[in-house]
């Protein structure tokens, strides 16, 4: 067991590089849909990380019916049960035919087995993946080791950060 805090092997990432990220995810889902031409008819973002890419990859794929699902599995940076808050409408839902899924990261998998246990045929994608996660996410863009902590850019603010070796 390392001694290491979860913010000790932190990947920080910027508002450019998750609207980057979520724009080559878009890229990477356009057309791949079971529509006429490949088009999805929906996305459904995870509250709360999975707002920010699925409202860059709406705009890139020109999908309009976009939608939130509430689950909550993280207290701070323990992660438990998950639980439903709140969900889509069940009539545009249905099983998930043809509805992209998003969240920004796919760490232990919990919370897209839960999703994926309501709407097992929706396209479950996500901006980052942690390898216990992978098996759960159909498209990812990057591959994070399990034991790194992700600072998205909506949970950090700008401040000075002393150097490794100390005072200047």
């Amino acid at each position: 067991m390392s001694n290491q805090l979860p913010h000790e092997k932190g990947f920080h990432i910027s508002w450019d590089q998750i609207h980057r990220d979520s724009r080559a995810l878009a890229w990477r889902l356009d057309g791949r849909g079971p529509g006429d031409g490949g088009a999805w008819k929906a996305i459904v973002a995870i509250t709360r990380g999975g707002m920010a890419p699925a409202m860059i990859a709406a705009r890139e794929l020109g999908i309009r019916l976009v939608d939130t699902i509430s689950i909550k599995s993280y207290d701070h940076q323990a992660q438990g049960d998950a639980q439903v808050l709140s969900r889509p409408d069940p009539d545009m839902m249905g099983d998930g035919t043809g509805v992209l899924v998003i969240d920004d990261l796919v760490d232990s998998g919990k919370t897209l087995e839960v999703v994926r246990a309501l709407y097992p045929n929706a396209h479950f994608a996500t901006v980052y993946a942690k390898p216990k996660g992978e098996p759960m996410v159909d498209t990812f863009i990057t591959g994070v080791s399990q034991d790194t902590w992700i600072f998205f850019p909506w949970d950090m603010a700008l401040q000075y950060v002393e150097p490794y070796r100390g005072k200047d």
